[in-house]
């Protein structure tokens, strides 16, 4: 009989943490900065399950029923947190208050579990046991949690169907020992009925939830969505609208199809024509392989290396037919390799130095992207680099965020680059800026660009690189793996134009 409970335990647990840990990846996914969220969900949620704690003290009767009770509530609230936060993500004025208040009822209702499963085993086992016993299968079930939700659950289920599966196994937990100890269980009709109604509940929401997903995502993006999926890495979203194709990642747009060729012509052939004799490419990020689309087109390549730590981006931007007309298979040319990994971690293991690299990163909106724009991560790339060696950056927008950019310029000058900065507008971003630099001041070489570009040219690079007086910054912090400055110029100017 306590063996039945214990595994309770085991159960609640997983449960537990699975909520908490959906809650901070959503939270992330829709506002930004991973490690802030993750720190004041993960705090909010510790601190209402202390507040839980201290309530069961007023517990004192029907201890079991009371037990199936709060697993049924459990179960309703966590299972539908992720579906709730989605669907009001857009329509709610103050996200934040709903976000906390319900990650507070969720935590004081799952801060009750253990001490009330204490109260009711403390008359049937030993009280050492006890305590060793509940605690461990505590602990087992965190664990387990933990290692399954971003291998598994994230990228199998999504957020969504997640929260409904977990909610559907406190249900679960409610029926079992309903239906275990019903002699010793005060209205016993009552909560049979409450259980199985939720699960109903649960179920249809397990079932529905890819259609909700779809709903939520259409009134956030206003577009027809056309492609999603959650990796363990980001959110992927693919939307069109008539000849637009667009795509977005943890709700941020990262390219429309209508004026990609802008933004990725300026990135591409300013460093190509600025290298005497371009024949080795390293493109660092860039999965939807528009901008190994533009290296290609010089005959002369011999190979592009490109690494990309999301092979759910590269895996559909190779193998679906209407993407790869975008980038013009550029994923599949025999002259590419992928590599899916970090590319911090990546530039850490030796290499053969490169012509060309070419960053396209995300815009440092946390920490875990603000470390690939240090001092750091600059000092690591001059590892694949010669003399000769040119590096182009993608670095934000220089008239909305001016500090952000020229601080990228300040750090990549701190590890010895001499850089050359320069802007283009690209209609769905305004004004886009990137930074070029080398070991040695980059000089145009004179070689003829390719042909068929429809934006890019010799004069349009001598304008790119003009900066006026409203898109330019001082006296600004080198960004530092230790302090990521970066991330709080960024955060502070782009919030003024959100």
């Amino acid at each position: 009989m306590h063996l039945l409970l214990l595994l309770s335990v085991f159960v609640i647990a997983t449960c537990g943490l699975i909520y908490e840990l959906v809650a901070g990846t959503l939270a992330s996914y829709l506002l930004g900065d991973s490690v802030t969220q993750f720190s004041t969900i993960i705090g909010a949620y510790l601190f209402s399950m202390g507040i839980g704690a201290f309530f069961s003290r007023y517990f004192t009767k029907n201890l079991l029923s009371w037990f199936i009770q709060l697993e049924i509530l459990v179960g309703l609230v966590g299972g539908i947190s992720a579906c709730l936060l989605f669907l009001l993500f857009d329509h709610v004025a103050s996200f934040r208050i709903v976000l906390y208040l319900l990650v507070g009822l969720t935590g004081t209702l799952v801060g009750l579990e253990i001490p009330l499963l204490m109260n009711i085993l403390k008359n049937r086992m030993e009280f050492q046991d006890m305590v060793s016993q509940v605690f461990t299968f505590d602990y087992i079930g965190a664990l387990l949690a933990s290692i399954i939700f971003p291998l598994v659950l994230v990228p199998q289920l999504g957020l969504m169907k997640t929260s409904f599966f977990f909610g559907i196994l406190n249900t679960a937990v409610a029926l079992v020992v309903l239906f275990r100890f019903r002699k010793e269980v005060k209205w016993a009709g009552y909560l049979t009925v409450k259980a199985i109604l939720v699960t109903g509940l649960l179920v249809a929401g397990f079932i529905f939830s890819d259609k909700m997903m779809d709903f939520a995502e259409s009134a956030a993006f206003n577009e027809q969505i056309i492609y999603s999926r959650s990796s363990p890495y980001q959110r992927v979203v693919l939307t069109r609208h008539k000849d637009d194709v667009r795509l977005y990642l943890n709700g941020n747009l990262q390219f429309s199809s209508r004026d990609e060729y802008r933004y990725h012509e300026a990135l591409v052939h300013p460093p190509m024509m600025h290298h005497p004799d371009p024949r080795r490419v390293l493109i660092l990020g860039g999965g939807d392989g528009l901008a190994a689309r533009e290296v290609l087109r010089y005959p002369h390549i011999d190979s592009i290396t490109l690494v990309d730590l999301d092979p759910a981006v590269t895996e559909l931007f190779g193998g679906n037919t209407m993407l790869a007309g975008l980038n013009d298979s550029s994923l599949l040319d025999p002259k590419l390799r992928i590599v899916n990994t970090d590319a911090f971690q990546w530039l850490r293991s030796p290499h053969q130095p490169y012509d060309v690299v070419i960053i396209d990163f995300p815009d440092p909106s946390g920490y875990s992207v603000g470390k690939l724009y240090t001092n750091t991560f600059y000092q690591l790339l001059q590892r694949v680099l010669t003399m000769e060696s040119v590096v182009v950056i993608q670095c934000t927008s220089p008239y909305v965020a001016p500090k952000s950019f020229w601080c990228i310029d300040q750090t990549m000058r701190h590890t010895g680059f001499q850089t050359l900065p320069y802007h283009c507008y690209v209609p769905s971003f305004g004004e886009w800026g990137y930074i070029m630099g080398s070991l040695r001041a980059p000089a145009d070489r004179g070689d003829a660009l390719p042909g068929g570009l429809r934006s890019f040219s010799r004069e349009s690079f001598a304008q790119m690189r003009y900066f006026p007086p409203d898109m330019q910054a001082h006296d600004l912090p080198v960004n530092k793996l230790n302090n990521q400055a970066l991330v709080h110029l960024f955060e502070k100017e782009w919030a003024g134009w959100q």
